[in-house]
């Protein structure tokens, strides 16, 4: 047992030490070489840029903050470019505990896993941002000028964006903890009323304080939940063994 558990221990560490040198490769060589980072945090500015009045601009009030935020943003595209891979080592971590026609299943999960992530930050950029930023402007008296510091805006982004993008998530949590047979869907069913307390309870903790930018994370986790609740049993049933009974 204690031998068995040191071997999944080592394992682990071997999938944390692969996925982070393909992260940490991919930032070298970026930050290095590719000179584009300052022009990608102008395009991750233009929804707050659109929402605040003509001929603002954002300030920045570290003394190395115009040097830390173009690495910030490196940073964050590496693990982006990465995200195949990091997921891949994920599920092959989990792999030695799945049967040979479950194991063909690892492709579409990690593929699946990553198209619905970029999906939830996608959806965050385009569509919630400019809503709730032009939503909270209006609400800024005109006495006070508006520039928020980069970095504070940054960090808003990103922690907005990976929350939309685990959002997304849900429908291959949904999945794979039905197909483990820790759950079944009945039960998931019969837990909806919880489910969905709980994704506001999760929108109000994580957005701002508005009641924009909590209804758009919690609405799409509800979706998302009753599109997991759809797609498990198909699941189930395309990763049954031969002699496994439905």
């Amino acid at each position: 047992m204690q031998e068995t558990f040191i071997s999944h221990l080592v394992e682990l560490r071997t999938r944390l030490v692969r996925a982070s040198v393909v992260v940490i490769a991919v930032f070298v060589v970026l930050f290095t070489v590719w000179p584009g980072s300052s022009m990608v945090y102008d395009w991750l500015a233009q929804p707050m840029m659109h929402a605040l009045p003509a001929g603002s601009k954002m300030i920045a009030t570290g003394v190395i903050t115009p040097f830390m935020i173009p690495m910030k943003v490196t940073m964050m595209l590496a693990v982006m470019i990465s995200l195949p891979w990091v997921l891949y080592q994920v599920w092959a971590f989990v792999a030695p505990g799945l049967y040979a026609h479950e194991k063909r299943l690892i492709a579409p999960l990690v593929i699946s896993s990553s198209v619905l992530f970029l999906l939830g930050v996608a959806f965050c950029y385009f569509f919630v941002f400019g809503t709730v930023f032009k939503f909270i402007n209006e609400f800024a008296p005109k006495s006070i000028s508006v520039a928020p510091d980069i970095e504070n805006y940054f960090d808003f982004v990103l922690t907005m964006c990976l929350a939309f993008g685990l959002t997304f998530e849900v429908p291959v949590v949904v999945v794979v903890l039905v197909r483990m047979g820790l759950v079944t869907v009945e039960k998931l069913k019969s837990i909806r009323p919880y489910v969905i307390v709980g994704a506001f309870v999760i929108a109000a903790v994580v957005t701002p304080p508005d009641i924009m930018s909590q209804l758009f994370l919690a609405l799409p986790l509800c979706v998302l939940y009753e599109i997991g609740l759809l797609v498990a049993p198909l699941f189930v049933k395309a990763t049954q063994a031969p002699e496994e009974p439905a």
